[in-house]
């Protein structure tokens, strides 16, 4: 089901896609919408400009408030989800009804201020990037009204996908972006939930594509002071299981070499040992259960370098295909 006012198509201006997922957020909806809304028709004057929002299956009252707001804000489309998909599938059902130039994903809750739009739009245009990241973890960068220990695990995760991925990015987890529309619309995305933000990153990375980052606020401010009227939330936990997952993504080899090295260690060791150890019962046999770990962690992790290769090389090929074949039919 779909809700929609079509952008203007005559104003030579550059389109900006502005895509918000909304589940069970009837608490916020309509002020922060409108404030968006009201933000842009004051600081956008050289764009053109629509906001998608995708009601991602919402139980509450989400899905008729965002229905009304069609018919105060000329700009807006809705798009319904009839059971709730999670937020990867939101997104990725945006990024397939935007028609911008310029697409940006901003959080509905405005834990990042408005102003992050003209920030993150100013500098796709001047550095003519693929990918621009709203980063609270970079110099500059700042946190505030967080929960301590939902700040903690979230910078860890993103420390852990930085490490792994090798790549001098701050924040892999971050929902406020600006994309290049040709860009993200090509990009084939497959992550259902929370874990489309680090997939985004590697699958970028992969295409060589132009990533940068900009510090940013986060301020969960009204988060608490709405408190339990915000039905909606993100699990810690699973955020934490979705962060080392994508950490795994990005080098999977890496753990698998260091396990094995590590177990290696240990067999050389005991055999070093031995003559002290011999004492203990079955230590050969417990030293040979250790050396066939050791190496089945190493060949494990050679074969999964060889596969992330096969991976990279294939999604760069068809990627490319794919391109090449929106571009013909464009034609």
């Amino acid at each position: 089901m779909k809700q929609s006012n079509p952008p203007d198509q005559l104003n030579s201006k550059p389109l900006v896609s502005i895509i918000l997922a909304a589940y069970n957020e009837s608490a916020l909806l309509e002020k922060n919408v409108n404030e968006i809304y009201n933000y842009i028709q004051t600081a956008g004057s050289l764009y053109n400009w629509e906001i998608i929002l995708v009601n991602d299956g919402s139980t509450d009252d989400t899905g008729n408030i965002a229905d009304k707001l069609v018919t105060s804000i000329p700009i807006l489309s809705v798009f319904h989800h009839c059971v709730n998909l999670n937020l990867g599938n939101a997104l990725i059902t945006g990024f397939l009804h935007s028609n911008g130039k310029y697409i940006i994903t901003f959080d509905i809750d405005l834990s990042y201020s408005v102003d992050h739009i003209e920030k993150l739009l100013n500098t796709i245009v001047t550095t003519r990037a693929d990918l621009v990241l709203a980063s609270v973890y970079m110099e500059g960068g700042k946190i505030s009204n967080v929960p301590f220990l939902r700040k903690i695990m979230s910078k860890w995760v993103n420390w852990l996908m930085s490490l792994s991925s090798q790549e001098k990015y701050h924040t892999f987890t971050c929902m406020v972006r600006a994309y290049r529309g040709s860009f993200i619309r090509t990009l084939n995305l497959k992550a259902r939930d929370y874990e489309i933000f680090p997939e985004i990153i590697y699958k970028a990375m992969i295409l060589r594509a132009r990533i940068i980052e900009i510090p940013a606020h986060l301020d969960w401010s009204f988060q608490l002071e709405i408190g339990e009227k915000r039905v909606s939330g993100i699990s810690i936990a699973k955020c934490v299981f979705h962060g080392l997952m994508a950490s795994f993504m990005f080098r999977p080899y890496v753990y698998f070499l260091a396990g094995g090295i590590f177990m290696l260690i240990i067999f050389l060791t005991v055999l070093a040992l031995i003559e002290y150890l011999h004492s203990i019962p079955h230590i050969f046999l417990i030293a040979g259960f250790i050396f066939v770990i050791a190496l089945q962690l190493l060949i494990q992790g050679f074969s999964s370098l060889q596969s992330k290769r096969y991976f990279e090389e294939i999604f760069h090929i068809n990627t490319r295909l794919l391109k090449k074949m929106n571009q013909d039919l464009l034609d």
